[in-house]
C-alpha cells in the first residue's frame, strides 16, 4: 500500500509538472462583446511566465490603417488589471499599418504578464482616445467555449423560439459563477424574443439582465439600448 501511495504521489507531481511547462491554449474563445466586428482572437496560449494573445483584422475600407496603443490592458473579473508588455507584428501608435486593399488581413500578438491560476475569463481594453478595441468577457474554458460554439451553431439554423431555450439552458448552467459570458446569453434570449416578436418576453428578460449580477451589465446594458432595445 505504502509502494502504490507513493506511486500515485509521484504520478500526481509528474503531472502538475508537465501542466506547468506546456501552454494552456484556448482556440478562437468565445467573447461576450468587441468594438471591432472584424478583429477577432485567434488564440489564446498561458504559461507561467506570460500571455500571449494571437489577434487578426480584415480591413473594410479603402485607406485604412492600424495600430496598437500602448496603453493595452487586461482586466480581471475584479477589475484590477495587467498592462501590455510587447506588440509584434502590428506599429504601435501613432504610427500605424497601412493596408493596401479591402479584404487585407493583419495578424499580430499581445503579450501580458503571466494571469493568475484560475482566471476563468478576462477583458481585453485599449485604453486611448480614439477607436479605441476592446473584447469583454473573454472565455478561458474550452469546455464552455466549445457548449458555446455548438449553441452558436445551432442557433444560426433554428427558430427564435428553439433559439430562446438554447441559451436558457447555458445560463442556467453557469448562473451564478460570475462568468464575463454571462451578459452575451442574456443579449441572445433577448434578441431571440423580439425576432419571434415576442415583446412580453423581451421585456422580461431585459428586466431580467438590468436587475442580475451580470459582470461589466453596463456594458451590456448599453449596447442594447444602442440598438434600439429598451423597456
Amino acid at each position: 500500500m505504502v509502494v502504490r501511495k507513493s506511486i500515485s504521489v509521484i504520478v500526481f507531481f509528474f503531472m502538475v509538472s508537465i501542466t506547468n511547462i506546456f501552454p494552456q491554449t484556448y482556440n478562437q474563445p468565445n467573447c461576450a462583446l468587441k468594438s471591432h466586428p472584424t478583429l477577432e482572437i485567434l488564440r489564446v496560449e498561458l504559461t507561467p511566465e506570460k500571455t500571449v494573445l494571437y489577434l487578426t483584422i480584415e480591413n473594410r475600407i479603402e485607406g485604412g490603417t492600424f495600430c496598437a496603443d500602448k496603453n493595452i490592458y487586461i482586466i480581471y473579473p475584479d477589475g484590477t488589471r495587467i498592462k501590455l508588455i510587447n506588440a509584434a507584428g502590428i506599429p504601435v501608435c501613432p504610427d500605424a499599418f497601412q493596408f493596401k486593399s479591402i479584404g487585407e488581413k493583419l495578424e499580430f500578438t499581445l503579450t501580458f504578464p503571466p494571469l493568475k491560476n484560475g482566471t476563468k475569463w478576462i477583458d481585453l481594453i485599449e485604453d486611448c482616445t480614439n477607436n479605441c478595441f476592446s473584447f469583454y468577457g473573454i472565455t478561458l474554458d474550452n469546455d464552455l467555449n466549445k457548449k458555446l460554439d455548438e449553441a452558436f451553431l445551432l442557433a444560426s439554423k433554428g427558430k427564435p423560439a428553439d433559439n430562446m431555450a438554447i441559451f436558457k439552458n447555458i445560463l442556467d448552467d453557469i448562473d451564478n459563477q460570475n462568468l464575463g459570458i454571462e451578459g452575451l446569453l442574456y443579449i441572445n434570449i433577448i434578441n431571440a424574443a423580439a425576432e419571434d416578436a415576442d415583446k412580453v418576453n423581451a421585456m422580461v428578460w431585459y428586466k431580467r439582465l438590468v436587475s442580475s449580477q451580470a459582470p461589466r451589465l453596463n456594458q451590456y446594458i448599453k449596447y442594447l439600448n444602442d440598438k434600439g432595445i429598451k423597456y
